[in-house]
């Protein structure tokens, strides 16, 4: 659970319900138990191979990091072997659950593992490593979707597009605290690239796309007061992780990665629920 950061699972767990649920509401399928059981099983195994993967591969940048040598593998804790068979092991499962659900899901399921997994390489390549890792989250509402479907839409697109750019933002945000060590060690981020101050201009423009894409489904299906509602409040807590962080002042960065963003996404799924619980 530590390895993985489990907890973090709060950030696309919503949006991959969101996506599942706009599929049953909006397409006449019927809701499945077991299909819900196993978009479960994917988010939980792809993101734990993800994650998992890239404590393996951090684990030389780790150690010479002192926020991240108290990590896991560093840390002495797990081993690099077992870290890289818990990550063959989710593969293997995820791959095996999206058999059990659509031809469709199957054949992208390499894919999607690629997204997720090349990620951890992409900080040694490209400061667009940020966006890397929203896409890999941004699949989450699509991949629901196509579970219950089978087939693409323009909606899940746009809720995948919201994640990506959400996720991208904040993840640019968190890398403010590495900006120099990334420097010093040649690795790629956003922060080092260009700086604390433009890092900064770059997540705000990230973010206000983010609330584009959440606001873009109005205009392709009924929504109701607390869609709209939801808007609101999300696009409040884009703004307020904003307020509280600054390159001068990063004493707060946790507060705005893992509080303010994980309130956003449960928050917004709820006020989703219940605009679909009030209109039938």
């Amino acid at each position: 659970m530590s390895l993985v950061l489990f907890a973090h699972s709060i950030f696309a767990l919503p949006f991959a319900i969101i996506g599942f649920v706009l599929a049953v509401t909006t397409t006449g399928h019927s809701f499945s138990v077991k299909l819900f059981l196993l978009m479960l099983l994917c988010m939980v195994t792809a993101r734990n191979a993800a994650m998992a993967f890239n404590r393996y591969l951090d684990r030389d940048v780790d150690a010479l990091n002192p926020r991240t040598a108290v990590r896991d593998i560093p840390a002495g804790r797990i081993t690099a072997k077992n870290a890289l068979s818990f990550t063959i092991v989710n593969s293997v499962i995820f791959t095996l659950a999206t058999y059990f659900i659509n031809p469709l899901c199957l054949v992208l399921s390499p894919v999607a593992l690629f997204v997720i997994l090349f990620y951890s390489y992409m900080k040694r390549i490209s400061p667009l490593c940020h966006l890397v890792l929203g896409l890999g989250l941004g699949l989450a509402p699509v991949g629901a979707y196509l579970a219950v479907t089978g087939q693409f839409a323009i909606v899940p697109i746009f809720y995948g597009l919201a994640v990506l750019t959400w996720v991208s933002g904040f993840d640019i945000i968190y890398a403010l605290q590495d900006e120099e060590f990334d420097r010093q060690h040649g690795l790629n981020s956003i922060p080092a690239n260009f700086g604390g101050k433009k890092a900064l201009r770059i997540s705000e423009v990230l973010h206000v796309l983010s609330l584009i894409f959440v606001v873009l489904p109005v205009f392709y299906m009924p929504v109701g007061l607390f869609y709209y509602l939801g808007i609101l409040v999300y696009a409040g807590l884009l703004l307020y992780q904003h307020r509280i962080v600054s390159p001068t002042d990063l004493s707060r960065v946790n507060r705005a990665f893992m509080t303010t963003n994980g309130i956003a996404s449960v928050v917004f799924m709820c006020f989703y629920l219940l605009d679909i619980w009030f209109k039938n």
